[in-house]
């Protein structure tokens, strides 16, 4: 199935950018949201607040309470349906730009860079993929392979998963000018992709997994940890500003702007 760009779906997924920080710095991202061409929603990730838990979360909708992916080091397969299996079974196509340790989750475990980081496979979950392994690799070049993904495979569905925000904070803190002007960087990084993307009509979500604390990490509950931004961009969202968010509810929502069906939990006031 080729769906249009109007049902085709780009989730940026930005490791470690807390609410306060997109919100403060983000500039073009809130300057679409005064134009009224994006809305910001504030939501509370899922606990514990740590990467590859989140990436379950975000992209199965289950709690990592209930999917067993409750630290960083529990390096298998997810036993859980994700947007990119609904996706092919859809018969949809599916691509990402992400850390390894989501080609971990969904395609292979464990992750072996010379068979893993080019993926070009339609028989797994993720189909087509450009993996990266250290936690500085630039977001310049993570947005490149993204890009790339996009103008050769055209995805239905396009994960996009920049580290450097994470990493500038374990090096840094919250509360740092360094982790401050990371957001403003892929802030700036996306403004140069973000306005294709729209005007082919493509349905943008921009999150993160959990943000960051002034002891260089996260896992608990203080706010600077675990709230988290999201925009919405495209016609396929209602733009209302009074919604109530689980980033539980993330999967489902992508599903549904796939046209997918599924049993995913959602929230369908956040769509048009």
């Amino acid at each position: 199935m080729n769906q249009s760009a109007q049902n085709k779906v780009i989730l940026v997924l930005i490791d470690g950018l807390a609410w306060q920080t997109a919100h403060d710095g983000m500039g073009f991202l809130q300057g679409l949201c005064e134009a009224g061409r994006a809305t910001l929603y504030k939501l509370n990730c899922a606990l514990p607040s740590m990467s590859r838990p989140l990436y379950e979360c975000v992209l199965t909708g289950a709690a990592p309470v209930d999917s067993g992916i409750v630290h960083n080091n529990v390096s298998r397969l997810s036993n859980q349906q994700s947007i990119f299996h609904l996706a092919r079974d859809a018969g949809l196509s599916t691509a990402a730009a992400a850390y390894h340790w989501v080609s971990e989750l969904y395609n292979r475990s464990p992750y072996e860079a010379q068979r893993d980081r080019f993926t070009n496979d339609q028989n797994l979950p993720i189909q087509h993929g450009m993996f990266y392994h250290v936690d500085d690799y630039p977001d310049s070049h993570l947005l490149l392979d993204a890009e790339t993904l996009r103008l050769r495979h055209d995805p239905d569905f396009l994960l996009i998963h920049p580290m450097n925000t994470d990493d500038t904070g374990h090096r840094f803190g919250y509360d740092s000018p360094q982790y401050r002007n990371s957001g403003r960087r892929i802030d700036g990084l996306l403004s140069m992709l973000l306005p294709t993307w729209m005007a082919a009509g493509y349905q943008i979500i921009v999150t993160s997994d959990h943000g960051m604390n002034n002891d260089k990490s996260h896992g608990g509950v203080l706010p600077e940890e675990r709230q988290v931004p999201l925009f919405t961009i495209g016609d396929g969202f209602s733009h209302e500003k009074a919604v109530p968010l689980e980033q539980t509810q993330i999967c489902g929502i992508v599903a549904d702007l796939l046209g997918i069906q599924h049993q995913k939990a959602r929230q369908a006031t956040l769509l048009a």
